[in-house]
């Protein structure tokens, strides 16, 4: 059990030293987390890890220019070591006007993220759980003869944030998840499929569901053909489309466009794509893993609408990037090295709003075309520009029925086209982790084959 209290003290304890120590301003982020994970193959447990993690992060503020330092040890030695560091740090860095520590905000969200029975399950009943998952996978079908793993992973943590302009925010949270992955094979042919599911709690996960998407995907890819050039629809299955993001998320963010980054740079206001498309990164969704009542900073998080019917909204912002455009703050402060790092401007629960008829609909409209359920090679995408060249798998489609697994195609283009050709976005939303995206299907688009 977690002492959240304890971990306030110690914050506290840090800005009155630090503070003492010379800093003008001073912040601190400190986290504490206990981590499981079980992988399970052939109904034997394989691996079994228990994880504690403990880290205090410092940043202050001196003549405009920002210090930071961090460690993983409460010994009044190493706090007091911290603080120097901190501040001879600050010595180091450049002016800017924007280095801000920000004041408390006027009303932070009750988020419920937090499982208080997850400490209280059984292992035994977590391996289980994985146990569970790759029997219904197997059972599913004959030809899934391999188990790449089975795995079920939980975490608690707490979170606090404390600094000199008021703030002295804390909250715990949970999330448990389990995924799939098995080969099936058929002629001496291997396909791979995989499965998954995250949330904040425990009972939320369906074993059955897990081990028989991970296990489908992969019977499904059994006998695949390679198809010829041609510009053709393309369907995006929910996962495809959350790799998307890669470029499109950070290309909304106000550091990106701040620094000339930003394909949507001078673009607010402007129809950037479909009337159907409408994005919403929100920090205080209901259920959702990225959910908190305060961002990386301890400012309150929100709901931010960035694209709405096709129009540019805005951008998520920090505290510096939002004193710089002279804004306010999204409550999108993320800290992507934990407490090891300084803040960021980073996503919530990001995702692409779904729309009002089902998936079955969407293909039943195909006449030709590909149903795509896995990319490769996104990091070569540019996200300045957009373009793309991507390897691609999926099954094609003929007169709106599913025809045949494909392999070996590549589909190429730029982001925002992609984003204006959608022309139909499913009902049916998911989320993986913090990214979530329903079904949605593009014009035409080109493929590249033989």
């Amino acid at each position: 059990m977690m002492d959240e209290t304890r971990y306030i003290e110690i914050a506290d304890e840090l800005i009155k030293k630090a503070q003492k120590g010379g800093a003008e301003h001073s912040e601190v982020y400190l986290t504490a987390s206990e981590e499981l994970t079980i992988d399970v193959r052939d109904q034997e447990v394989e691996t079994m890890k228990k994880a504690n993690e403990f880290g205090v992060g410092l940043r202050v503020i001196k003549d405009q220019k920002i210090g930071f330092a961090f460690t993983s040890e409460v010994k009044p030695e190493s706090l007091e070591n911290l603080v120097r560091e901190a501040v001879a740090n600050s010595e180091k860095t450049s002016v800017d006007e924007y280095n801000i520590i920000p004041e408390p905000s006027e009303d932070y969200p009750s988020v419920d993220v937090f499982d208080p029975e997850l400490e209280h399950i059984p292992i035994e009943r977590k391996i289980e759980l994985a146990k569970e998952i790759e029997y219904h996978g197997k059972a599913f079908d004959k030809r899934v003869k391999i188990t790449e793993t089975c795995t079920y992973q939980d975490s608690e943590y707490v979170v606090v944030v404390v600094n000199s302009q008021g703030i002295d925010v804390a909250y715990k949270g949970t999330f448990a998840g389990a995924y799939s992955y098995f080969v099936a094979e058929e002629n001496g042919e291997q396909q791979t499929g995989f499965g998954m599911q995250f949330s904040t709690k425990i009972d939320d996960l369906n074993p059955k569901d897990i081990g028989i998407e991970g296990a489908q995907k992969a019977v499904s890819m059994l006998g695949a053909k390679n198809i010829k050039s041609q510009r053709a629809t393309v369907i995006l299955d929910p996962y495809v489309m959350t790799n998307f993001y890669s470029i499109i998320a950070p290309a909304l963010t106000a550091d990106s466009v701040q620094k000339d980054k930003s394909l949507f740079k001078g673009r607010v206001g402007q129809k950037v794509a479909s009337n159907l498309v409408t994005i919403v990164d929100d920090g205080r969704m209901s259920g959702g893993i990225y959910s908190a009542p305060f961002d990386g900073e301890g400012v309150a998080t929100s709901e931010t609408v960035l694209i709405k019917d096709g129009i540019l909204q805005g951008f998520l912002y920090n505290t510096y990037t939002a004193a710089k455009d002279g804004v306010k703050s999204t409550g999108n402060s993320v800290r992507l090295s934990s407490y090891r790092g300084t803040p960021e401007v980073g996503t919530t629960n990001f995702y692409l709003k779904g729309g009002q008829h089902s998936r079955d609909k969407l293909i039943s409209e195909v006449k030709k075309g590909l149903y795509v359920t896995e990319v490769m090679g996104m990091h070569t995408a540019n996200p300045i520009s957009g373009d793309f060249s991507l390897g691609v798998s999926g099954i094609w489609i003929e007169n709106g029925e599913f025809s045949y697994p494909v392999r070996g195609a590549v589909i190429a283009g730029n982001v925002l086209e992609l984003l204006s050709s959608i022309d139909f976005v499913a009902d049916d939303l998911r989320f993986f982790a913090g990214k979530g995206a329903p079904t949605v299907r593009v014009s035409e688009i080109t493929i590249s084959g033989d």
